[in-house]
């Protein structure tokens, strides 16, 4: 078996354009896996492998790589940039052991590296930052690094120093051995030479690396103590501090260079073996029961455990299903049977492979720390499902997915294509959960919902190009929900005497506006037997399946809370069918009583603009509604935050791009409902009443 410590689980992430993938395809070079790098913007970089990707030059979904640096084998995760593909980010995130941050010399910290850095400390990944585009007109290693302290709350710990900026940027001094690197123009990684720092930047390098000491040796109280005495620690003590700091996240040792130019990226590869955790270091995956109640234990990761691995990805390639899988303790080999803790099913396992991108490389046995496919499985396992050994039954905390906030309606052109629809759309959702699907009930359309226009746009073209659907596409759809604003106490009688036994349930109730996000909460207070306990379920369940519908245009309905007082049965004709009938009935009675209103997602936007647009940007996004929380100048442009509408935010980037000459960018994401103003409202209602009509003729 290969030595654990020996091995690094990493990601990398970053916000559109900051240099992710052209960072994995120079580390795929410089580890020898590929011998031709292959650039994003022709199209041919190895971890974008679709066609999609290819094309838009963006990443879509996280591709998984292995490699070597010496000595150490390296499992490294490509993933997206753009909010829509969050999802891809935090699902990675959550089976890795360490991250790296790509930030952009001239951009900064972008919107999207914010939402990252903040799923990277919800998962607790310890990460290296590197600075890439030094290269770049507006390039400023140290702005950047003063950026990651002010908007993300980071301590970054400055190990290398760039030499020259901008077009002059030749290389980087390494605080530690105050040697400085410098390439030449040949545009070869290995084109360098080592030797002395410049004179010009002698103090400086003193100064920085005095601040490196310093910080890293608060983490060892004997060193600290060594060091105020004058002593200057070993480079061993010195690396052995930055990677316990690192471990614990008290800080993230920052790099700089240029991955396009191949310049730097020796020196992440050797701080990603020197400070970020092996598998083995990082704090075990907590052990849930079946409710998702923590049990106190732990999978440990070892090859001597039992087997415990969880499902983070699955996708459909040209050789079949495959699913992710990373290991975290004990062994997998071929023909072993697992258990999917999820479904209760077990299964013996086929093929295995290890992934280069769309390539792969069979295997016969897999162990603790590794991140696998396995092809073809059977017993349904979606994301975030826990593989264990069927002996030691047991499940690793789940994953939490976003809400999808935007649908469209979608039909096949011609009607032969319908089943293959439905096939295409299934393998896809199990590809990613937040694309949701549901058949409309009152007009049998198909509605797709996912988190953006570009997350839909990139579904609807899948299936054209890869599963040959052609689809009609409706207008896109905002979610909107009901919910209640007033509380009302009523009672309802079922009655029903047809011959026989009949059906009879009584029910007193008080109905009232719940806490924002509860959804529905359901209490009974009945004492003295008279309503039985036994009937409690039913009635539940009768209120709670009314709740997909509201009565002012049929939508969803959002944070009720209904408790049951008092009520009547009958000996013989109460059931629970009755009461379960009785709740729904009295939901229609009660609901347009208490005051109902019709409520829309609000979105946080984070709008990027140059400085002399600024009054434009926000006089229009005051124009949708928007409520503008921040402003924060860069030196390139200004921030600016705002709560918006998202009924309002379509097609929003085709108008800033105009506004701002093609330099502005926004990123969005889910943040709460709100009330609609009463104008809007009376609008939606009277189009979604008018549309079921038009669908019932």
């Amino acid at each position: 078996m290969s030595d654990l410590s020996k091995y690094r689980n990493i990601g990398i992430f970053a916000h559109v354009d900051a240099g992710k993938t052209t960072t994995t395809e120079r580390i795929l070079k410089l580890t020898g896996q590929i011998h031709k790098t292959g650039e994003v913007h022709d199209g041919e970089s190895t971890t974008d492998f679709m066609e999609q990707e290819a094309e838009r030059g963006i990443t879509i979904q996280s591709a998984a790589v292995s490699c070597f640096w010496k000595d150490h084998r390296l499992n490294v995760i490509d993933t997206p940039g753009h909010v829509d593909f969050t999802v891809e980010v935090y699902r990675s995130l959550k089976v890795l052991d360490g991250g790296v941050g790509v930030f952009c010399g001239s951009g900064g910290v972008e919107p999207q590296s914010e939402t990252n850095w903040r799923y990277a400390n919800e998962s607790e990944v310890a990460r290296i930052i590197f600075v890439n585009k030094l290269d770049r007109m507006g390039a400023d290693f140290l702005r950047v690094v003063k950026q990651t302290e002010d908007v993300l709350a980071a301590n970054p710990l400055v190990m290398v120093l760039p030499i020259g900026i901008e077009e002059d940027f030749v290389g980087i001094v390494d605080l530690l051995t105050r040697k400085a690197h410098i390439w030449d123009d040949s545009g070869l990684p290995e084109n360098f030479v080592i030797t002395d720092v410049p004179e010009d930047m002698v103090d400086l390098v003193e100064e920085w690396r005095e601040k490196l000491i310093e910080t890293a040796v608060e983490q060892d109280d004997d060193i600290m103590e060594a060091y105020m005495e004058g002593e200057e620690p070993s480079m061993e003590d010195i690396k052995m501090c930055i990677r316990k700091g690192t471990r614990t996240m008290d800080f993230f040792p920052t790099y700089c260079g240029s991955a396009f130019k191949n310049k730097g990226v020796q020196n992440i590869l050797d701080a990603v073996i020197d400070y970020l955790p092996s598998p083995d270091e990082v704090d075990p995956q907590p052990l849930t029961d079946e409710e998702g109640e923590p049990t106190g234990k732990f999978a440990v990761v070892s090859t001597t455990e039992s087997f415990k691995a969880l499902a983070f990805k699955i996708s459909d390639d040209r050789f079949g299903a495959l699913t992710f899988v990373r290991i975290y303790s004990g062994t997998l080999k071929k023909g072993d049977t697992i258990l999917n803790a999820a479904t209760g099913k077990t299964e013996r396992i086929g093929r295995m492979c290890e992934m280069q991108a769309d390539e792969r490389k069979e295997l016969a046995s897999a162990q603790a720390g590794d991140i696998i496919a396995i092809v073809g499985m059977k017993s349904n396992v979606q994301t975030g499902h826990t593989l264990c050994d069927p002996k030691d039954p047991i499940i690793l905390e789940a994953m939490v997915f976003p809400v999808p906030v935007i649908s469209i309606s979608v039909s096949p052109k011609d009607k032969g294509s319908t089943e293959k629809m439905g096939i295409a759309i299934g393998k896809m959702v199990a590809e990613d959960p937040t694309f949701k699907v549901e058949t409309d009930q009152d007009s049998g359309e198909t509605i797709l919902s996912g988190m953006g226009e570009l997350h839909l746009d990139i579904k609807v073209d899948i299936l054209k190009r890869t599963y040959g659907v052609d689809l009609e596409v409706g207008q896109p759809q905002v979610a909107y929900r009901e919910t209640i604003t007033a509380e009302v106490d009523d009672s309802y009688t079922h009655k029903k005497q047809s011959g026989g036994s009949g059906q009879f349930g009584k029910i007193d109730y008080k109905i009232k506006p719940g806490e924002p996000g509860t959804g529905f909460v359901f209490t009974s207070t009945v004492v003295g037997g008279n309503v039985p306990k036994e009937f409690f379920p039913a009635i539940e369940k009768g209120f709670q399946s009314m709740m997909e519908t509201g009565t002012l245009a049929g939508f969803p309905v959002l944070d009720v809370e209904i408790e049951v007082y008092d009520g009547g049965f009958h000996a013989v004709d109460s059931s629970a069918i009755a009461f379960e009938i009785a709740a729904k009935g009295a939901f229609r009675q009660s609901i347009p009583k208490a005051s109902p209103q019709l409520i829309e997602p609000i979105m946080a936007v984070d709008v990027f603009t140059p400085d002399d647009h600024v009054g434009d940007v926000i006089g229009d996004l005051n124009r949708r509604r928007g409520m503008i929380k921040d402003q924060e100048a860069g030196v390139t442009g200004v921030r600016i935050k705002a709560d918006v509408p998202l009924s309002e935010m379509f097609g929003y980037i085709g108008s800033l791009r105009t506004m701002t000459s093609g330099r502005g960018q926004f990123s969005m994401e889910f943040a709460h409902y709100l009330p609609c103003p009463n104008s809007v409202a009376e609008k939606v209602i009277e189009e979604e009443r008018a549309r079921k009509a038009a669908k019932n003729k």
